[in-house]
């Protein structure tokens, strides 16, 4: 595998290749490259390309700012696609199918194939201003506590099925320690899971008509096990605001993973769908 770094408009992106074939980028948010380290293990006939996205892992960013917003992202990957010669497939998770869905609107010649496993976007939602107020709320949490109440919290949201009704919002705020945290607050606030940088993605539109337009093939994809939480409704009512529905992919939220931050999932099976939908 070799990497480099490439300059783009106010960032320098770390990104990784291994292989030749067909190209098959693979992007996360706030995930980076090394999140994809046992998926990336199962094509060894494909050229894959991963990256670390400005901020985060070995990419840094010169431009004064902490937002990770969509249209930032995808311009970044559109100039990775460009270095490593496109167009790509491309397998994008959580947040980085938020990336995936600007990218293909903003540079649809870039991806032959979009794979947008469960894109987090609130605004699809029936229940979106109860969904909104559940997000803001853990992000409170985490501004009040510190990090181990905030993804203590996070979790809570995150796991809650179906709508977020005046039950969800009675609950108490969660212990940290029941899902082995710290309770004390480092006094950290930089998480760009918790904090305010993110709230771009899941505050994003989709570009339904740009979409449309565009020569790729989206297919938006949803975990077997994520069940009726909040990343499953999303992808679904995400899919049916492009008139389709989702195909569902082997294990949960991080069902690609091989054990990387504590949160395996089925890597090998999920391979296997990602190469039957990819063709």
């Amino acid at each position: 595998m070799e990497t480099h770094f490439l300059d783009t408009d106010g960032a320098s992106i770390a990104y990784d290749v291994s292989g030749e074939g067909r190209p098959l980028m693979m992007i996360g948010q706030p995930m980076d490259a090394s999140g994809f380290t046992a998926l990336r293990a199962q094509f060894p006939d494909r050229k894959v390309i991963t990256y670390d996205p400005r901020g985060l892992g070995r990419s840094t960013r010169s431009d004064g700012r902490t937002d990770n917003t969509p249209q930032t992202q995808a311009a970044d990957v559109h100039a990775v696609i460009e270095a490593v010669g496109g167009p790509v497939d491309l397998f994008a998770s959580s947040g980085g199918a938020v990336t995936a869905l600007e990218l293909v609107a903003a540079y649809p010649d870039d991806v032959v194939t979009l794979v947008a496993h469960e894109p987090p976007i609130i605004d699809v939602l029936p229940d979106a201003a109860a969904a909104r107020r559940a997000r803001d709320a853990f992000m409170d949490v985490y501004q009040a506590k510190g990090g181990g109440a905030g993804m203590a919290a996070f979790i809570q949201m995150s796991s809650w099925p179906g709508e977020y009704t005046d039950e969800y919002f009675a609950q108490p705020a969660p212990d940290p320690a029941q899902f082995g945290m710290p309770s004390e607050d480092d006094g950290r606030r930089d998480d760009p899971l918790l904090g305010t940088s993110s709230l771009a993605i899941t505050d994003y539109a989709v570009r339904v008509d740009a979409l449309a337009a565009a020569p790729t093939r989206v297919v938006i994809a949803v975990g077997e096990e994520t069940g009726d939480t909040f990343t499953a409704r999303t992808a679904i009512h995400t899919a049916r605001l492009l008139g389709q529905e989702p195909v569902v992919f082997p294990s949960h939220h991080g069902g690609f993973l091989g054990g990387e931050f504590g949160y395996a999932g089925k890597p090998e099976e999920f391979a296997v769908k990602l190469r039957e939908v990819l063709g």
